[in-house]
């Protein structure tokens, strides 16, 4: 047996991304906490718990505050760090939010107990991840800046080593690259880890999508590249459009320099349990975890094509998803390639949606689309089709500076809607973020702490109603 001479990581994505690729991102923490202490023991480099669609899904769908679930699992999680997934200037939307608002949500979830950022753009604008980044490492959280990877004629490894010399210089602590459609090779993995190793020079961990059946061919390639670490998902919520599998990764490893150091007993315990689990979410479950190929022919992640077959049964045109799939790559180019990742991903699909059942290129536009061919979104990684956006946004200009700076302040307001319903501060930044959403959420908590409280009372013979 060969000495091992360098561990390789490993982040376990199963109470976020795994869900959300899996099962509409509705696991409720009643279904995490069982098993949380348990996973604690593992020795996993880090486990991703909460941002992404999380945030957005606990109050819409669950009835949950997200805030209490973090703290919540970090009472139980206390040996493996934290982490999160956060969109930049998105924060856990779907559209810029003022600098304000980022800040002090980065502060909150830092002090509610995240301990890595993996913070991400969608263009790979730089610009629209400074303001997390310089506010994470201000908070002493490790600030895990992150590549969107896709793939174009101006995507090549230059460009992605230069934004990983750009971030390392805004102050990284790592390198994330998303693979968020399955699309990175394991030969492009190799050639991409190897040199961001060498020319930045700080660790680099890769995350990958199993939906075109290459993850973990990739995740091979870039260890012996050099990745420190590789994120996964354990086997009862793997694959698919979800990671490869933990104990695959873990088995595949074991007895070479880059051994795991993981037990396969545990993880065979914790899949067991999230097989059960799983069965309870049956409604929402993408089902199956077979190979998806159109990944490959149009760089489409999974969850979008599933938006596609909803949005065209409601318009009883699902006889025009292939259309809708070919023009895809089309609406893309236009973009100026952006990488397809929330948001961008959304609005690109939906024109192409719209593209095709107008059965005109551009005669309907969304509103985000616009928003997008203005430059409100950031920077594309390429010039966008000149035709098409004066087509879109007529005459005016687009803007070439940061977004963000368009923004007025949103904290004070935020806080002046919700001054009825607010009990912590928390709330204030829920609410800047999801106003609809959170008041809904926040009206139901005060009502249900009113009826709680009412009957209290009435157990005690006293007559006061209000909540306490």
């Amino acid at each position: 047996m060969q000495s091992i001479i360098r561990r390789i990581g490993i982040t376990d994505t199963t109470l976020r991304d795994g869900h959300q690729s899996l099962l509409a991102t509705r696991m409720k923490i009643e279904d995490m906490l069982p098993i949380a202490a348990k996973m604690d023991t593992v020795g996993f480099r880090s486990m991703e718990v909460w941002g992404g669609a999380t945030f957005d899904t606990c109050m819409r769908f669950l009835n949950e505050d997200p805030w209490e679930r973090l703290r919540t699992l970090k009472s139980v999680i206390t040996k493996t760090p934290l982490q999160m997934l956060l969109r930049g200037q998105n924060l856990v939307g779907y559209k810029h939010y003022a600098d304000d608002v980022v800040e002090e949500f980065v502060r909150l979830s830092v002090r509610n107990g995240i301990d890595i950022l993996r913070i991400f753009d969608a263009l790979n604008d730089v610009r629209n991840l400074a303001k997390a980044m310089d506010v994470a490492k201000d908070e002493g959280a490790h600030v895990q800046a992150t590549i969107s990877y896709t793939i174009s004629e101006f995507h090549d490894y230059n460009y992605y080593v230069d934004m990983g010399r750009t971030l390392r210089e805004m102050g990284a602590d790592s390198i994330a690259i998303k693979d968020m459609a399955g699309l990175i090779t394991p030969t492009a993995a190799y050639e991409l880890v190897k040199r961001l190793k060498e020319e930045v020079g700080l660790p680099v961990q890769l995350h990958c999508h199993y939906t075109s059946g290459m993850a973990s061919m990739a995740y091979l390639k870039a260890i012996e590249a050099g990745v420190d670490c590789v994120d996964t998902a354990i086997s009862a919520l793997a694959m698919g459009t979800s990671q490869p599998a933990t104990e695959t990764i873990v088995a595949s490893l074991q007895g070479t320099p880059f051994d795991t150091g993981l037990d396969l007993a545990v993880l065979s315990e914790i899949a067991g349990y999230f097989r059960e689990v799983r069965k309870k979410y049956s409604e929402f479950d993408v089902a199956g975890n077979g190979v998806d190929v159109n990944v490959l022919l149009y760089q489409i992640p999974g969850g979008m094509i599933s938006n596609f077959i909803s949005q065209l049964a409601q318009q009883n045109a699902l006889d025009k998803l292939s259309q809708v799939l070919e023009e895809v790559p089309r609406v893309r180019a236009d973009f100026g390639y952006p990488p397809l990742v929330t948001p961008s991903s959304q609005i690109v699909g939906s024109q192409a949606v719209l593209n095709v059942l107008a059965g005109k290129r551009y005669q309907m536009v969304t509103n985000e689309t616009r928003a997008y061919m203005r430059g409100l979104y950031g920077q594309p990684p390429a010039p966008v089709n000149k035709e098409v956006q004066r087509k879109i946004i007529g005459e005016q200009e687009p803007v070439t500076c940061r977004p963000a700076d368009l923004l007025k302040p949103g904290l004070a307001e935020a806080r002046r809607a919700i001054a009825p319903y607010m009990t912590k501060e928390e709330d204030v930044v829920s609410y800047a973020i999801f106003p609809q959403v959170t008041q809904k959420f926040l009206e139901e908590r005060m009502s249900r702490e009113t009826r709680t409280d009412f009957s209290l009372t009435q157990q005690h013979g006293q007559v006061v109603t209000h909540p306490v």
